[in-house]
């Protein structure tokens, strides 16, 4: 059997590090829409409410999509009903089309995503038409949201691979990004959808992007299906992305995808960047809080290692 390599960045495209990185949370939206159960609104706001208190700012809270597909998310205009409104906060709902648009800006969203699937395979089993329907889409919401004051960014999913046509040519990945940056979206997003991705092919992807597209914010969002999801977001940060997507916990996964688990957990994330040095800004032991709490409110046991085995040094250890 044959593994395709991936080659290393070029050296004009290495860049210095990043000392800050933004983490968007996503475990509202991507994290419960796989969960078997459905939960409850109230619970909804809760969870949301305590990421914010553990410093988050920008979080993916709900989808604007078929409730008979995603029955989890049914209650989006719900949700942001109940979300207190922030200057400083950005709640971004997740679009597929005009409809859920137009729904994501009367409840109240200040943030809009889309995702254009890399592979047309799982673009149709995902969303219903092809890539190109997809980028035409997302050009006329991009259009309509910079109209309405409401700021758009887009996510290039199956960037690292797809379950049904397998690996992706990374030019057509920079191509399809090349066309939806004619939106002149807030940021664009890679996506590991099922998790296939390794730290060489992110080196390969960011850094092509960054060549393609100077100056366009660049950020990622791992799936932690082979256990190369940290390793992946350290890569991508090396490469220049500045911002991450993670799950608290480490809850959730594409319902369209075969056996794609869980996102990687946010308080894993945060606690390996901030042992770096590289800031977040966000409370490490409140999001490790939100983590138990969130392990009650679902019942079972998640993903996250941090919220079984805790920061270090400890909060007692550090004052001493």
């Amino acid at each position: 059997m044959e593994f395709l390599a991936f080659a290393a960045p070029r050296p004009h495209l290495v860049r210095r590090m990043n000392k800050t990185v933004e983490i968007v949370e996503v475990g509202p939206r991507d994290g419960l829409q796989s969960e078997p159960g459905v939960m409850p609104t109230a619970t909804k706001v809760e969870f949301i409410e305590r990421l914010i208190e553990a410093g988050l700012r920008r979080l993916e809270v709900t989808s604007f999509v078929n409730p008979k597909k995603v029955p989890q998310m049914a209650d989006a205009e719900q949700v942001l009903a109940g979300l207190r409104k922030r200057p400083d906060v950005w709640y971004v709902g997740l679009v597929l089309n005009r409809k859920g648009f137009d729904r994501a800006v009367a409840a109240g969203c200040n943030e809009i995503g889309m995702a254009v699937v890399a592979s047309d395979t799982f673009n149709r089993r995902n969303q219903g038409v092809g890539t190109e329907d997809s980028i035409a889409a997302w050009l006329d919401i991009a259009k309509a949201a910079h109209a309405a004051g409401v700021r758009p960014q887009v996510t290039v999913s199956a960037a690292f691979g797809c379950p049904f046509e397998g690996e992706v040519p990374v030019s057509r990945v920079i191509e399809i990004a090349k066309r939806v940056a004619e939106g002149n979206p807030h940021e664009i997003a890679f996506a590991d959808t099922i998790g296939v991705g390794v730290p060489s092919q992110v080196s390969e992807i960011i850094g092509r992007a960054r060549e393609a597209l100077p100056g366009v914010r660049l950020r990622c969002h791992f799936h932690n299906t082979r256990n190369t999801g940290l390793a992946n977001a350290y890569a991508a940060v090396e490469a220049g992305a500045v911002s991450l997507d993670a799950s608290a916990g480490g809850i959730g996964g594409c319902p369209f995808a075969p056996a794609a688990t869980g996102n990687i957990p946010t308080e894993d994330l945060v606690y390996m960047l901030e042992r770096s040095g590289i800031r977040t800004g966000v409370d490490l032991e409140q999001l490790i809080g939100t983590g138990r709490w969130l392990e009650g409110a679902l019942g079972r046991p998640i993903p996250s290692m941090l919220v079984k085995a805790g920061s270090f040094p400890r909060p007692a250890q550090q004052a001493a």
